[in-house]
């Protein structure tokens, strides 16, 4: 089995996925000659050709609008939004169009397109190049949202977003490309949307998280089992929506107590949803009060490293919330 990082995965799974399935298709700003602005696509357009592989104006609505033009022509379009800060132009045509497109026409037309989003902060890329855009669409349903966190999740995950015959946001965290390492699998590695994974078991508390902020509690959780014998459930969502309430629910019972991690803003976040799904099916099995980690309600991400990692959740505040509740 290959090691690759987050981005090499991406690129190998598009690569892939094109060769075996000649509908597929990416479009977006520099997708191209440049192979986008991270090089998730480079060498694409060389195997692939310009009908495949389309190099588009600057404009985020006719990216996502082309994609469900295309999708409703019986093609399998990839749009990427070159970062997730440049998306709002589309929201339209992603809450209005894609995500009722099915509703609308009574099952005759389904949506398949996948939107590529390169989210979240830790590159000191400031005002706007770091946001976390998950909650703006978390309430829509018809879509579904996918936040994979390491390569295989990635190869896994966004296969399934192809096949996927809806709209499928696929949300990949910048500062993971190059930094996050591990298994590739080969051949025909799917995961299915909709289930969460439970990175590591434990008895003592349960944290919910996703993204590269996983990887922070990943990390906590391995130092506090071998520093203070604390036995974290480290669940990692991977899909956003549809929400796994049940693998959720069932490690609460078991642990007795709940710490939600992630990137995006406190109020309204996902993180509110997990701890309102708690609070209503688990209320009796909790021992603590549900802790929720996530960056404060301001703007936008400082471009000062100093102030971005003030912003930013980081493995000392999960470490110590951990132990927090631990001690109830």
């Amino acid at each position: 089995m290959a090691v690759k990082n987050i981005l090499e995965s991406v690129r190998a799974t598009l690569f892939e996925e094109m060769r075996r399935d000649p509908r597929v298709m990416i479009l977006g700003e520099d997708v191209g000659r440049h192979g986008g602005v991270f090089n998730a696509t480079q060498g694409l357009l060389d195997e692939f050709g310009e009908d495949r592989v389309v190099d588009t104006p600057l404009a985020e609505s006719s990216i996502v609008g082309i994609a469900i033009g295309a999708a409703v022509g019986g093609l399998l379009p990839i749009a990427e939004i070159q970062f997730a800060d440049f998306i709002h132009p589309a929201v339209d045509q992603i809450i209005n169009e894609a995500a009722k497109l099915r509703y609308r026409s009574n099952n005759d037309f389904g949506c398949p397109i996948v939107i590529r989003v390169p989210y979240g902060g830790g590159i000191t890329g400031g005002l706007y190049h770091s946001q976390s855009v998950e909650a703006l669409f978390f309430s829509t349903p018809g879509l579904k949202i996918v936040a994979p966190t390491t390569p295989a999740d990635v190869k896994g995950l966004l296969r399934a977003a192809i096949a996927d015959p809806d709209p499928v946001i696929f949300l990949e965290h910048k500062a993971s490309y190059r930094t996050i390492k591990g298994e590739y699998p080969e051949g025909d590695y799917i995961i299915p949307i909709g289930g969460a994974d439970i990175k590591r078991a434990g008895t003592d508390v349960t944290v919910v998280s996703y993204g590269m902020t996983m990887h922070y509690a990943w990390e906590a959780a391995d130092a506090l089992a071998q520093e203070e014998g604390i036995e974290v459930e480290l669940i990692d969502l991977r899909t956003l929506l549809p929400l796994d309430r049940e693998t959720i629910i069932e490690s609460v019972k078991k642990t007795g107590k709940l710490l939600i991690a992630h990137e995006d803003n406190l109020t309204g976040g996902v993180g509110a949803e997990v701890a309102a799904t708690v609070a209503e099916h688990a209320l009796m099995y909790l021992d603590a009060p549900i802790r929720r980690i996530a960056a404060p309600d301001i703007p936008a991400t400082p471009y000062h490293p100093a102030l971005e990692r003030a912003m930013l959740p980081s493995k000392q505040q999960i470490k110590e919330a951990i132990r927090e509740l631990a001690r109830y």
